[in-house]
């Protein structure tokens, strides 16, 4: 091949531009600096067609005009040739940019969030410097647009191939907790400009686990501390001690006994759970409905040996639908949940309790785009109308502080 002398092509090359190790685009939100953007990784041939052609090392060098380590860092993709470089270079190989450099879908380790078969499309949030992606599962994974397809790395840790940019999933909130009208919640925030709301289904203290454990932005939980009266608060300041935190108002709702439609059985309180012709479905223990139930148990002084001998006392399930769905096939005859899983499922309710649903949030969660469409969302006419209508809830105070807890201090109510 004919040596073409590089000035004789596109006038003087440049030096070629070396890859940063580590590219940080910020967001423009203030609350989302710091969370990295993904560079695209970047893929040669130029070894390849070089050999093809038969030309050395060396004279290819010479011929565009860089040292021979500079061409190796190219061959090697240590080192991104700029523009200039790049278009001599495959003028003298006799082919395309295209043919010599590449970039390949982006490849973004994560932290996989629940145990399921990979490869599996998940979605994804940022929280304490590290990517987590949660699989779409189930039903309501095909009404889920996923970030990305999760997959097995040779070396076992799990990353994740983005469907497209990272910018979705930078303003998306973890929200941790099991009503059922947080899907409702999640969808109108949707509609919020900024942020994005990724539900991630967990009783009570589960959801205050997973805050502890940097798994979610905010937890909403009911649970009821007989001793004191109070809801939520004692719980939040014994899981999450020295912690600076944001409780919220979400509503108020009723809790009690969810039973098959017309009550068949007859029931009437938590006494008659002792009877040999009722089934119980129970909820797990970290579950604010199992509170509950445990609360009344021990108010009609049901002792521990009375209520594990309760036939499905020890039968447990892991959200108020599940539960509701046992009585409505016939499985069960009667569980602990909130009106609105039973009119769900058209059974008929037992009305025992009215008790408060709050909202959890670290304090330095409170800015994030996610959560504050979740704040707003809340205090939407709306969305209350809505959940209204749900039955069962009342949301007249939803998205009012309510109280903080600050490190090494006592809790303060808002004004």
């Amino acid at each position: 091949m004919q040596r073409i002398p590089a000035e004789h092509l596109f006038g003087a090359a440049r030096e070629p531009t070396h890859l940063s190790p580590q590219i940080d685009i910020m967001a423009p939100r203030v609350y989302l600096q710091g969370v990295p953007s993904l560079p695209s990784a970047f893929q040669t041939q130029a070894r390849a067609q070089r050999e093809r052609t038969g030309l050395k090392l060396t004279e290819v060098a010479q011929m565009i005009g860089i040292s021979r380590q500079a061409l190796h860092a190219i061959e090697t993709g240590a080192t991104i040739p700029g523009t200039h470089t790049a278009l001599y270079l495959a003028r003298v190989l006799g082919c395309t940019v295209e043919d010599l450099f590449s970039l390949s879908e982006p490849v973004l380790p994560v932290r996989l969030m629940g145990d399921v078969p990979l490869p599996a499309r998940a979605r994804l949030a940022h929280l304490q410097g590290e990517w987590l992606a949660f699989p779409t599962q189930g039903q309501h994974g095909f009404m889920e647009a996923a970030d990305g397809l999760a997959t097995h790395g040779p070396d076992g840790t799990t990353s994740i191939q983005l469907f497209g940019d990272l910018d979705a999933a930078r303003r998306t909130a973890v929200l941790a907790g099991c009503d059922p009208a947080f899907a409702l919640l999640a969808t109108h925030a949707t509609r919020q400009p900024g942020g994005r709301v990724l539900l991630h289904p967990l009783s009570s203290r589960a959801a205050l686990r997973a805050l502890a454990q940097g798994e979610a932005h905010a937890a909403g939980i009911h649970l009821f501390d007989a001793p004191s009266g109070q809801s939520n608060l004692p719980f939040v300041e014994r899981d999450l001690p020295g912690r600076d935190l944001h409780l919220y108002t979400l509503w108020n709702w009723e809790q009690g006994l969810l039973v098959a439609p017309g009550n068949p059985k007859g029931i009437q309180g938590v006494r008659d759970l002792l009877r040999p012709d009722v089934r119980l479905q129970n909820r797990e223990p970290d579950a604010g409905s199992r509170v509950l139930l445990d609360t009344w148990l021990d108010a009609a002084q049901v002792s521990l040996t009375e209520r594990r001998a309760i036939h499905g006392y020890a039968d447990e399930v892991h959200s108020p639908l599940d539960a509701a769905q046992r009585i409505a096939t016939g499985d069960a005859d009667v569980a602990p949940g909130p009106q609105s899983a039973a009119l769900a499922l058209a059974l008929t309710f037992i009305p025992l309790q009215r008790e408060r649903f709050d909202l959890v949030v670290p304090a330095e969660y409170v800015h994030h785009p996610g959560v504050q469409a979740l704040l707003a969302v809340v205090q939407h006419p709306a969305f209350r109308t809505e959940l209204r209508a749900l039955g069962g809830y009342d949301p007249t105070e939803a998205g009012q502080l309510w109280t903080t807890t600050q490190a090494s201090h006592a809790p303060r109510r808002a004004p």
